[in-house]
C-alpha cells in the first residue's frame, strides 16, 4: 500500500478539511481515533468501507439461537452497496464511490468486516476472504468485526500472521461488563469470554477494539461506571460506545414496550456527562472511536433528542470536557 502526502491531494478544499480535522483532532482532550488510525496506517486521512463477507453468527444459525441478539437487526446499519453474495472486492470499489459522493475522500481505506459474526467459518475459508479484501490496491488495512466466542488460537494465529505485514485489527462486541444482562440479550458468553477474547488477541499483536452499549435494560450510569474499571483493565486500542438505539420488529423493542421502566431515559446533556465520565476512567492509549451511532429514523422504536447528529454531540462532549479541565485517563483508578 502506497502511503501519500496529503500535498498529493489536489482538491485544495479536501486538503483544507483533512487540516482542520488534524488540528482540531490534536485540541482534543482524548485520543481519537482519526490520531490513532494516523499512527497505525501512517496514511493522512483514512476510510472504513463496510463490507459484507456473507457470514452468519452462532445466534442465527441454531448454534445457540435462531432469533439473533435481542437488540440486533443488521439491515439497520448495513449500507444499501452491501451484499454477502457479491465480490469483496466489488463491494470496496462500490463503497468508495459512495462516500466520495458524499464529499468523503482518503488517502487509503479500512474493509470493515461488518455484518454479522466474521471469525465464524474454517480457517482456511477466513484466510481466503481476508486475503481477498486486502488486495484491493486502495485497502490499507482490515477491521474483522466478530464475536468473542468465535474465535480460537488457529485463528487468531492466522490473524496475527496478516497483521504482522499489515494493519488488521478484531472488533469485539462485549456489549455489557454485566453477566445477568448479556443472559437477557441472549448473547451466549458472559463477559469472562470476551475478557480472554481480547487478551488472547492483543497478546499476539493484534490490534483489538470493543463495542460496548449504553443504556441497556437494568444498567444505568452507577452501574456502567462500575463496569469502566473492568473495561480500563483490557487490553484494548480502541472502543465504540453507543447509546442504545431500539430497533423495530426486535426482542428488545417487545421488553421496552411491555417493562419500560427497565430502561434508563438520559437526556443529551446527561449522556454526554455519561460519556465524559467512562472517558475519564480509561487509559489515555485506548482510542475513543465513537459515542454514539445513528440508523435510518424509520427502524428506531424510541427517537429522542430532536433528531441531534453525531457531530453535534461530539461538539458536545469536547465543550464538557473542557469546562470540566479534564482529559482521559485523569480519574483512572
Amino acid at each position: 500500500m502506497q502511503i501519500f502526502s496529503i500535498r498529493q491531494i489536489s482538491s485544495p478544499k479536501i486538503r483544507w478539511r483533512i487540516v482542520f480535522y488534524y488540528l482540531r483532532d490534536m485540541e482534543r482532550r482524548f485520543t481519537t481515533y482519526a490520531q490513532y488510525l494516523r499512527r497505525a496506517t501512517g496514511l493522512e486521512r483514512v476510510q472504513k468501507i463496510s463490507v459484507d463477507a456473507g457470514f452468519t453468527c452462532p445466534n442465527r444459525d441454531g448454534t445457540i439461537s435462531t432469533r439473533g441478539c435481542a437488540f440486533c437487526r443488521n439491515d439497520a446499519f448495513t449500507p444499501r452497496y452491501c451484499s454477502g453474495t457479491r465480490d469483496i472486492r466489488r463491494q470496496i470499489d462500490e463503497g468508495i464511490a459512495f462516500h466520495a459522493r458524499r464529499g468523503r475522500t482518503a488517502a487509503g481505506y479500512i474493509a470493515y468486516l461488518q455484518s454479522y459474526s466474521n471469525t465464524y467459518a474454517p480457517v482456511d475459508e477466513l484466510a481466503r476472504i481476508y486475503a481477498r479484501a486486502l488486495s484491493h490496491p486502495s485497502v490499507a488495512g482490515l477491521i474483522i468485526g466478530t464475536r468473542p466466542d468465535t474465535v480460537d488460537d488457529e485463528k487468531l494465529d492466522m490473524i496475527a500472521d496478516l497483521a504482522r505485514h499489515r494493519y488488521v485489527a478484531i472488533e469485539y462486541g462485549i456489549e455489557s461488563t454485566c453477566d445477568a444482562t448479556l443472559e437477557a440479550l441472549g448473547r451466549g458468553h458472559d463477559f469472562a469470554a470476551s475478557r480472554r477474547a481480547v487478551e488472547a488477541a492483543a497478546s499476539r499483536g493484534i490490534a483489538v477494539g470493543g463495542h460496548f452499549i449504553l443504556g441497556l435494560p437494568g444498567e444505568d450510569s452507577a452501574s456502567i461506571l462500575r463496569g469502566t474499571a473492568d473495561i480500563a483493565r483490557m487490553p484494548l486500542s480502541s472502543i465504540k460506545l453507543h447509546r442504545l438505539q431500539i430497533l423495530r420488529s426486535t426482542p428488545l423493542e417487545a421488553l421496552w414496550l411491555a417493562e419500560p421502566q427497565r430502561f434508563v431515559s438520559w437526556t443529551a446533556e446527561q449522556y454526554i456527562d455519561l460519556v465524559a465520565d467512562i472517558i475519564r476512567r480509561l487509559p489515555a492509549n485506548i482510542a475513543i472511536e465513537r459515542i454514539i451511532s445513528e440508523v435510518p429514523p424509520h427502524y428506531l422504536a424510541n427517537r429522542c433528542w430532536h433528531g441531534l447528529r453525531s457531530g453535534t454531540l461530539w461538539a458536545m462532549l469536547d465543550r464538557r470536557m473542557r469546562q470540566l479541565d479534564a482529559h482521559q485517563g485523569d480519574m483512572l483508578g
